[in-house]
């Protein structure tokens, strides 16, 4: 047989000169392949004496335990230089814009939220924002809603436990807003008048359909002064109902309602078109119901530390997702929150077109559809 040594020696220096995974892979196939060196010499070892048998076993033996090191060594240097130079060819600048560039969109409802804001703004309102979870006194006692009132049960409201080692008590549970009205009395209780708030926000409640989901948007204003009365309510909503749909004129009508937070109360119906196929706002001989309002109830004002002798005002409530889908002609509402990117594709606007009184609200030209 072959010098043991020498042939190690000869092997070893070969694997660590291979320049690449692919000559490293020749050079296993002819060592310990089927047809191999080492292969062909544990093949021999059969026609030697037992003595010279075991002896010259046991070295071929180590001699594989080394050569598969000195591979398995010299494999993971190859790949090792194989990556970094892959990563050094493959490098990414950052500073080249987005490809391709209009893949970004601003959901319908972030773009409705910038149209309010912008409009309202320019009317002299500040931006209220408050908790989601909700005390039952901000959300319903202090709005002037009664324990027995059918907004409080169960079935309409997310109750939360007080306690996490009480007993569930519905009298004292926390709740998530159903409406984001409890920012009229947190800021009356923070502010004295002239007020003059929107208070933009999630709000939950359980309903599930076309045009009603567990989470929504919602708006609601609120105006509070010495001489505020019901012509100043219209006026105000009559003005944002033209601005937000971009009409010069819009058929509107007021019709008597009830909500217990305010007195006298009403719902706001704005002229349009209806079709089997089609609903065009501000023309048509049809009228279509999207918002309440009226003036805050005395309670109201007593809750919120204001002299209703003094002072009155009026407030209005709208759903950002119902805006959105009349403007925009989206058919479900439950389609605002089911995170598909061929929905926002088509429904989505650009994120440089921002909503300003001066720049446009709607800025068609950065729609897809």
């Amino acid at each position: 047989m072959e010098d043991l040594e020498s042939l190690k020696t000869q092997i070893i220096n070969n694997i660590n000169l291979a320049s690449d995974i692919k000559a490293l892979e020749e050079i296993r196939v002819s060592v310990m392949g089927k047809k191999g060196i080492l292969t062909e010499q544990m093949k021999g070892l059969g026609a030697l004496p037992l003595e010279q048998k075991i002896a010259t076993g046991k070295k071929l033996n180590v001699l594989k335990a080394e050569f598969e090191q000195a591979l398995n060594a010299r494999k993971e240097v190859l790949e090792t230089a194989e990556l970094n130079k892959k990563l050094a060819t493959e490098t990414i600048d950052i500073t080249l814009p987005i490809r391709p560039e209009t893949q970004g969109r601003i959901h319908p409802v972030s773009k409705i939220y910038e149209e309010v804001v912008a409009i309202f703004g320019q009317m002299g309102f500040e931006v209220a924002e408050g908790p989601d979870i909700e005390d039952q006194f901000h959300n319903f006692n202090a709005l002037n809603m009664p324990p027995n009132h059918p907004a409080r049960q169960m079935q309409d409201t997310f109750y939360l436990p007080h306690s996490a080692t009480e007993e569930f008590d519905m009298d004292k549970s926390y709740v998530i807003r159903t409406h984001t009205s409890g920012m009229q009395i947190r800021t009356m209780e923070n502010k004295k008048p002239p007020i003059r708030i929107i208070a933009p926000g999630r709000t939950y409640r359980s309903d599930y359909d076309a045009t009603h989901t567990p989470m929504f948007h919602q708006v609601e204003g609120l105006v509070i002064d010495k001489t505020t009365t019901m012509a100043h309510l219209k006026g105000c909503l009559y003005d944002f109902v033209k601005a937000f749909f971009e009409l010069d004129e819009i058929p509107v009508r007021y019709r008597p309602s009830y909500f217990p937070f305010t007195e006298p109360s009403a719902e706001l119906d704005i002229g349009c078109l209806k079709t089997k196929t089609e609903l065009k706002v501000g023309a048509g001989n049809d009228w279509l119901e999207i918002l309440g309002c009226g003036m805050v109830h005395p309670n109201v004002l007593k809750a919120g530390g204001i002299d209703p002798d003094e002072y009155q005002g009026f407030a209005f409530g709208v759903g950002l997702d119902r805006l959105a889908m009349l403007k925009y002609g989206i058919p479900d509402l439950r389609t605002f929150f089911e995170s598909d990117v061929r929905w926002l594709k088509n429904y989505g606007f650009s994120p440089l077109d921002f909503s300003s009184m001066t720049g446009g609200l709607s800025n068609n030209g950065g729609q897809t559809r």
